[in-house]
């Protein structure tokens, strides 16, 4: 729809302009990113994404610095043959950072929360934190000034970047809690549904520019508030509060979504910096780095999908073959993320006068174009030919709800960590039988203790809610 609305704007102005609206990465990361993040944390199966929280963090984390070490690497000893001598070592890196982020917003559409729980989880949970983790250290690439890369620089910017991952992570904690804080105690907005949603959304979106306002990460900090206001906030409000927000947040991303591939769309026919760029290069250039997009996934998805096999020998858990080239394969597309990070790194105010630059912007587009539509196209067909459709329903049959999605009164007795059921004989185990035997079950328990006793009589959530007029609890 982007490609199409910017080809007919340019033939109707015959040629000299294609745009209605012109790709503005701040109006992206404050407005439009945003809402997707906090209701994909908001939605997400809380279960499935912490039972496999260690293998998200491996990919989204560990994976994003071999990627963009392998980006960087291959763009700074290929691109000069193509005489792209203005760009220095800071930006190469931040090439890479770039091109390690992957376009979580087209994994909703291709995989299914409830037909494969463990790749949804696995490939969308590592989307979101891939975005965040790329988007801290492109911030920390940015940060410091330097032409030459050494063991100093790598690391001052590996210690920025956890200060940044987890002061982020904690802001968005806190300001989920003191929301869950605010509906359950203050007599400010409850009964009334306008209010409790407007509560919520404003919450989220104090969240998120805090962390901006004091340059955190705010992608990850707005969905961590959102998992934690599923957990506590959403059942403290009334059953028609409950509803109503869970169709509201879900339509804000869904508009959301739809601007940003409008955007992405019509920066294609981008007339002023087709024209600047070195026209030539932008080719050989795009096929670098889709080449090496794909050698910088497979570069770690493969041997941590490895090591994860090796450390958690669940079947459950297991990822196998087939599992490993979906994941590899459903991280391959690039989107709005890469193209906003390449706007901040290489133009001023959505503009450049550099040859060099408006060739990489138009080189980002181009591999963003073609990532979605070839790999996006290619994915669920992909997906179909590894797993079967008996396979698929098997895996996501034993899945449970999200909480603001639906609930059951036997998710009260499932662990939100753990894959198994059995909480009685853990019970009987010592703790530090438990912590050995079964460490992600272990920690479950332990959290669930802590959780009953001291947080949710506190900030509320399942079970500890008070009954409010409207709500039929």
């Amino acid at each position: 729809m982007g490609c199409f609305t910017g080809f007919i704007i340019y033939i109707t102005s015959g040629g000299t302009n294609s745009h209605i609206l012109q790709f503005n990465e701040e109006l992206f990361f404050i407005y439009l990113l945003p809402p997707i993040i906090f209701n994909a944390g908001f939605q997400v199966k809380k279960k499935h994404f912490f039972q496999n929280f260690v293998a998200i963090m491996m990919f989204g984390v560990v994976g994003v610095f071999i990627s963009t070490a392998i980006i960087a690497t291959g763009c700074r000893y290929l691109f000069p043959r193509f005489h792209l001598k203005s760009l220095t070592m800071q930006d190469y890196l931040a090439i890479g950072t770039i091109f390690s982020a992957t376009d979580s917003v087209c994994t909703l559409q291709v995989l299914n929360q409830d037909e494969t729980p463990l790749l949804y989880s696995l490939v969308f949970g590592e989307g979101v934190v891939n975005d965040a983790t790329t988007v801290v250290l492109f911030r920390a690439v940015q940060k410091f000034g330097f032409d030459q890369m050494n063991i100093s620089t790598a690391w001052r910017i590996l210690l920025d970047f956890l200060y940044l991952f987890s002061t982020s992570t904690i802001l968005g904690v806190i300001i989920g809690l003191l929301s869950a804080y605010i509906i359950k105690t203050l007599y400010f907005g409850r009964h009334s549904t306008d209010r409790e949603i407007s509560l919520m959304a404003l919450m989220a979106y104090l969240s998120y520019m805090l962390a901006e306002l004091f340059y955190l990460s705010g992608i990850l900090t707005v969905f961590f508030c959102g998992i934690v206001m599923s957990h506590y906030t959403w059942h403290n409000v009334t059953e028609s509060s409950r509803v109503t927000s869970r169709h509201t947040f879900a339509t804000m991303s869904f508009i959301a979504e739809t601007f940003i591939f409008l955007y992405v769309g019509m920066d294609v026919l981008d007339v002023d910096k087709w024209k600047l760029a070195k026209r030539s290069a932008v080719w050989p250039i795009s096929g670098i780095l889709i080449f090496l997009t794909l050698v910088g996934r497979a570069a770690f998805a493969f041997p941590l999908s490895a090591i994860l096999n090796h450390v958690r020998r669940t079947p459950a858990t297991h990822i196998n073959c087939r599992r490993q080239i979906i994941i590899w394969w459903a991280g391959l597309m690039r989107g709005a993320v890469s193209i906003a990070l390449a706007f901040q790194q290489f133009t001023s105010f959505g503009d450049t006068r550099n040859p060099d630059y408006a060739t990489m912007i138009c080189s980002t587009v181009t591999v963003v174009v073609f990532t979605t539509v070839v790999f996006g196209l290619l994915s669920k067909p992909l997906i179909k030919c590894l797993l079967p459709e008996h396979l698929r329903i098997l895996h996501g049959s034993n899945s449970d709800p999200s909480s603001p999605k639906e609930l059951r009164p036997v998710d009260l007795e499932i662990s939100l960590l753990s894959g198994q059921t059995g909480g009685s004989s853990l019970l009987r185990r010592s703790s530090l039988s438990m912590l050995l035997q079964d460490p992600t079950a272990a920690v479950h328990d332990l959290w669930r203790k802590f959780d009953d006793c001291y947080m949710r009589p506190i900030f509320g959530g399942r079970g500890f809610a008070q009954n409010c007029p409207g709500s039929p609890r």
